[in-house]
């Protein structure tokens, strides 16, 4: 895993990087609409089938670890996570709320993979308390095309923190 928090700067001219924004940002739009609405059984959907999702600290994103607190190699490793997450909830009820900026379009490959980062804010709302900051960080994502979709070959949750709270069990 390379140290993602390294300045990169773009290497994409700005007139395709403005031609790709709108598409990746209706995509980080359902990804998180589907996580907000807790239909976190759909969320593999957005992978492609050997998809890699990881959500891990940035001290080992910055270190070059590959350790996640959420790993996950390819859609039904996804999908078994997803299904053990709605189905035995063993946390207390809330709300999540994901906010994406700063979307930066790094590079698209001749093969058509498109890397981009974006930023992320996840509040959460527990059914008798406050809303409260949950996570922030950022993700570093690698999209390609399957039949004209946008589709995640690989999403790295960087979250900036080193202390979580013991709720984390949804996707980021």
């Amino acid at each position: 895993m390379k140290n993602m928090f390294a300045y990169r700067a773009q290497n994409i001219s700005i007139e395709r990087a403005s031609a790709l924004r709108p598409e990746i940002e209706n995509f980080h739009a359902e990804y998180c609409a589907v996580l907000d609405q807790n239909q976190v059984e759909l969320w593999p959907e957005f992978f492609i089938e050997d998809g890699l999702y990881r959500a891990t600290s940035r001290e080992n994103a910055e270190l070059g670890m590959p350790v996640g607190l959420i790993y996950a190699e390819g859609r039904d490793m996804m999908h078994d996570r997803a299904v053990a997450t709605s189905r035995t909830q063993m946390y207390a009820p809330r709300f999540t709320l994901h906010l994406v900026s700063n979307l930066r379009i790094l590079e698209e490959t001749a093969t058509g993979e498109i890397e981009s980062q974006a930023n992320f804010l996840l509040m959460q709302t527990l059914i008798e308390g406050p809303s409260t900051v949950h996570l922030a960080g950022t993700y570093h994502d690698t999209h390609v095309r399957v039949d004209g979709q946008l589709k995640l070959k690989e999403r790295h949750a960087i979250f900036d923190t080193e202390i979580l709270a013991n709720s984390l069990v949804y996707p980021i």
